[in-house]
């Protein structure tokens, strides 16, 4: 046997993964392009944090190892400019560390380690957007919440992995504040502009974002069910964007959330209602037991 035969033999089961992976997130990039797909995209909020660390790679990990399409990430920033993976203005609450992410160096940060839902301090670290970045890196896409502050950052970290394809840069700012901030960047990102459905000017933010830019997706909060926006929503979609709606707690749906679905079996009143309302992205806190719902409604790839 010749030395290039043996050396392609070897080769060929991480080669056949890798083409696996990259068509894996091709497939799931044709979704979030195509407004009329009517198959759900379900994003895991903070990973699989309950049975790992919230924002932690064991997390993430075990989301994507159950079939979600989208990973949440929430940005900071240490102190000699590192862009890492914190839901809070503190480490207090997720770690056995005190302070903010930029009161440390990355090296200081990653010597403090991530709590779990008990509060017991683990093994796990604060990853870098790297981290999980190269983690995603062929799989799902990844939601840059909290990321306006770090848009040139985040681009910069994607751009050397390589997955900025993946990558959903969103903000709650309307569309003169972002262009504003970055004139250049804003037309080289995927973008999905955060529209509180509560406020008059929904409306009006969403055209003006549809009319400039035309965002992936938009997505849609309210405390209220009451919108208009709601029940017309058939403009977002014609205009190609997606409606992503969060299942993940009542005053982010009008009381359409995940655990009415989960521990009151009322499918109807919550992840049912935001279907029926135009939702094709959802992020939630039961992924699991959202994507066996889609899949058995054959909503789910």
């Amino acid at each position: 046997m010749n030395s290039y035969l043996k050396t392609l033999i070897v080769a060929t089961p991480a080669f056949f993964y890798s083409l696996f992976s990259y068509a894996q997130v091709d497939n799931i990039l044709k979704q979030l392009h195509n407004p009329n797909d009517k198959n759900i995209l379900v994003a895991a909020h903070r990973g699989d944090w309950r049975n790992e660390p919230e924002n932690s790679l064991r997390g993430y990990q075990l989301a994507i190892n159950m079939g979600v399409d989208i990973i949440e990430v929430d940005l900071n920033k240490t102190s000699d400019g590192v862009i890492v993976i914190m839901h809070d203005g503190t480490i207090d609450r997720t770690t056995n560390g005190k302070g903010k992410p930029s009161d440390y160096t990355l090296a200081e940060l990653k010597k403090f380690h991530l709590r779990n839902g008990l509060g017991i301090v683990t093994n796990n670290t604060i990853p870098t957007l790297e981290e999980v970045m190269l983690l995603a890196k062929g799989k799902v896409l990844v939601n840059l919440d909290k990321s306006l502050p770090y848009y040139e950052e985040a681009y910069q970290v994607c751009k050397k992995t390589g997955t900025l394809s993946q990558a959903l840069f969103k903000t709650e700012v309307a569309y003169p504040e972002v262009r504003n901030r970055y004139p250049k960047l804003l037309d080289s990102l995927t973008f999905m502009p955060v529209v509180s459905l509560d406020k008059p000017e929904a409306e009006q933010v969403i055209n003006q974002y549809q009319k400039e830019i035309k965002p992936v997706a938009f997505e849609l909060i309210f405390k209220s069910d009451t919108s208009h926006i709601l029940v017309k929503n058939a403009f977002i979609p014609a205009h190609g964007s997606k409606i992503w709606i969060n299942s993940l707690w009542a005053s982010l749906n009008g009381g359409h959330y995940d655990d009415m679905a989960v521990e009151d079996g009322n499918i109807k009143d919550s992840w049912d209602w935001i279907i029926n309302h135009g939702a094709r992205i959802m992020q939630t806190d039961r992924p699991k037991e959202l994507l066996a719902y889609l899949r058995k409604r054959k909503l789910h790839n």
